[in-house]
Order: structure tokens, then C-alpha cells, then sequence
């Protein structure tokens, strides 16, 4: 039985990927970031969303491998990428074929605000 977490920007299976098919596994978890292309990404800052997971599963170490560990993690990571959009760290890609805005409104200065809403 393959045991996955989906969140709308995370993915995580129990499972190695073998010829483009998802192989169940108690001992690899495979993660899969952004699915959709939500976001624009640096590979230092999905470095970052790596290593975040590698701390996360580490911290899980010992517990039971089961579908509530893995959507623990997932929820952590949810949480850690709507940081990373907070700071300015990624942004949403506006060419997404998905704009639902999810982790919240864009900020996208023009003309008419440039300046405006800074908070001091």
C-alpha cells in the first residue's frame, strides 16, 4: 500500500521512483514541490524547502512510518513555504495555469502604490 501526504504545494510518498512509476517503500520518501508550478523558484531557496524536509523527516525518526507522520511533515512544509512568499523569498508565477492565490494575495507594486504601503 503506498502511503502519501498531498497538501496543495507539497507531496510526499512512501515510494522510490522507478521507470517514471511511483515503487512503494518503507525505507525512501519522495518529495515533490510546487506541483503546479504555483510559484517562482530559485534553487537556493528550494534548496531550503530540501533541507527543511530532511530536518523534519530526521525529526520523525523512530516513529511510525503511517499516512498522519507524513501529513504532519506536509503541514510543516505548507507552513515553511508560506514563510518563504511572506519574506519575498519566492513569488507567485503569475503565467501559472493555476491562480488561485492560495497562500494569499500577490503584492505586485505599480505606479499608482509604489511607496505607499510601506509599513514603518
Amino acid at each position: 500500500m503506498l502511503i502519501k501526504s498531498t497538501t496543495r504545494h507539497i507531496r510526499i510518498y512512501a515510494a522510490e521512483i522507478q521507470n517514471n512509476e511511483l515503487i512503494p517503500s518503507e525505507q525512501v520518501l519522495t518529495l515533490d514541490v510546487d506541483p503546479d508550478n504555483e510559484f517562482n523558484w530559485e534553487e537556493m531557496t528550494l534548496q531550503k524547502v530540501y533541507r527543511k524536509f530532511d530536518d523534519l523527516v530526521e525529526s520523525y525518526s523512530g516513529e511510525d512510518l503511517n499516512d498522519y507522520n507524513l501529513r504532519r511533515i506536509g503541514s510543516d512544509l505548507e507552513h515553511f513555504i508560506r514563510g518563504l512568499l511572506n519574506k519575498g523569498e519566492i513569488s507567485y508565477n503569475l503565467d501559472s495555469r493555476v491562480l488561485n492565490y492560495s497562500m494569499g494575495l500577490p503584492k505586485v507594486e505599480s505606479p499608482d502604490s509604489e511607496g505607499k504601503y510601506l509599513l514603518s
